[in-house]
């Protein structure tokens, strides 16, 4: 039976932190609002106080508690390594325990674990987008705002797909006998949002002869439901999850989300033993891709005389997980390509899962920083490893009205690869 811990269980790691301070330099959240209770030691010590009863659930501690985007930048650079985002992903549990779950909350959670429910709206957002949605410049990526309940009218997203990408293909794609079978985990964005870098990714592991296995039955990893509160949920995804990560036979369970690939191995982590003997077989797609020689292959090709300038964002899920060298990898092997390293690629860029929508005016002061790196370094393109962060980066773009586009490094990859 899945189980996340709960805040008390984080006592002795509450412990470890010694309010150094040295968590301000690295949080986002504290580098746009200045605030002692929106970074890692505030936040810290209010989960301890609220475990002493010192403190009541009032209206100042929420607030505090809710400006965390869970990016894990403080744990990174902490001395004593505390994981802070796991301490306030806990505490966020105890409030909706105490005080239920708020009506955002509550609706992350009907939605998630009704996959009807998602595909219905997915599929209806797409079929009346023109209707739905206010129509920005074609050149900007993302081409349409959404007025919908809690989203910022001023926020930029892409078009849900009237098609979702599980129901484009067949369970089993076959490969060549002597190569590995993977499972690939879609997740959210690449179902309904950007179908196109699933199918970048098939035809990537289809040049590789790999059989790949996708299965209609999973569901989202849970991730929005952590940032959320939603303990229930997330253990309810996670159950699921894991039945079908049983009922297949596969060497390697393959993401193409940072959030999924942390969701998978970090939030399942601990959850129950059952869960531990899949952990190991997760690997983001450019880890795979660099343990099967893709990079090697793609040095093959001729460099083009016209190359495109592109720079790397690191998702805050990969860069917490070492995962830094392997999406470089690929893109620097890209004949197509001219990678430009830009200023502060690891940093935040101020999507956070449900941060955004709560705090969507710090979210975007987070965002116009990542912006001005991105225009700095000169780059045409930004590529990166996460829907999430496209969404989030090229909304800032807008924002800061550039014309730079932000994409899967997958849709670069599909480029050079034969039909």
């Amino acid at each position: 039976m899945a189980k996340l811990k709960k805040l008390a269980d984080y006592k002795d790691e509450i412990d470890q932190c010694v309010k150094c301070g040295g968590c301000r330099a690295y949080c986002p959240a504290f580098a746009a609002e200045k605030h002692e209770g929106r970074v890692a030691r505030g936040k810290i010590a209010l989960a301890d106080a609220l475990l002493k009863g010192e403190v009541d659930l009032e209206e100042k501690f929420l607030l505090d508690m809710s400006q965390c985007l869970l990016c894990g930048s403080c744990y990174a650079q902490c001395p004593n390594k505390v994981h802070t985002e796991d301490i306030v992903a806990a505490t966020r549990r105890e409030i909706a325990s105490r005080k239920g779950l708020s009506t955002f909350g509550k609706g992350v959670g009907a939605v998630l674990k009704n996959q009807g429910l998602m595909n219905l709206l997915a599929k209806g957002g797409g079929t009346f987008s023109k209707l739905l949605f206010k129509k920005i410049p074609e050149q900007s990526g993302l081409r349409l705002r959404f007025p919908a309940p809690f989203i910022s009218s001023d926020r930029t997203l892409p078009p849900l797909t009237t098609k979702p990408f599980r129901e484009r293909y067949p369970e089993i794609i076959r490969g060549d006998a002597d190569k590995p079978t993977v499972l690939f985990f879609t997740g959210c964005g690449i179902n309904y949002m950007y179908p196109d870098s699933g199918e970048a990714l098939l035809k990537a592991l289809k040049f590789m002869g790999v059989t790949v296995i996708i299965p209609k039955a999973q569901v989202c990893c849970g991730l929005p439901a952590v940032s959320a509160g939603a303990a229930k949920t997330v253990e309810s995804l996670a159950e699921e999850n894991l039945a079908v990560f049983q009922q297949n036979n596969y060497d390697y369970i393959v993401t193409a989300c940072a959030s999924c690939h942390s969701g998978l191995t970090q939030i399942y982590s601990g959850m129950g033993e059952e869960f531990d003997q899949f952990g190991a077989k997760v690997k983001d797609i450019f880890v795979f891709l660099i343990e099967q020689g893709f990079a090697e292959k793609l040095a093959e090709l001729p460099k083009r005389k016209d190359r495109i300038k592109v720079t790397y964002h690191d998702p805050c899920h990969l860069r917490n997980h070492g995962i830094t060298k392997e999406p470089r990898a690929i893109l620097k092997a890209l004949p197509q390509v001219e990678f430009i390293e830009m200023e502060a690629a690891g940093t935040c860029c101020g999507l956070g899962g449900t941060y955004s929508v709560y705090h969507y005016d710090t979210s975007k002061k987070i965002g116009a920083k990542k912006a001005g790196f991105i225009v700095e370094s000169g780059a045409e393109l930004v590529a990166t490893d996460c829907p999430g962060c496209i969404m989030q980066l090229q909304d800032s773009i807008n924002h800061a009205a550039e014309k730079q586009r932000v994409v899967h490094i997958l849709d670069l990859v599909a480029e050079v690869l034969p039909d």
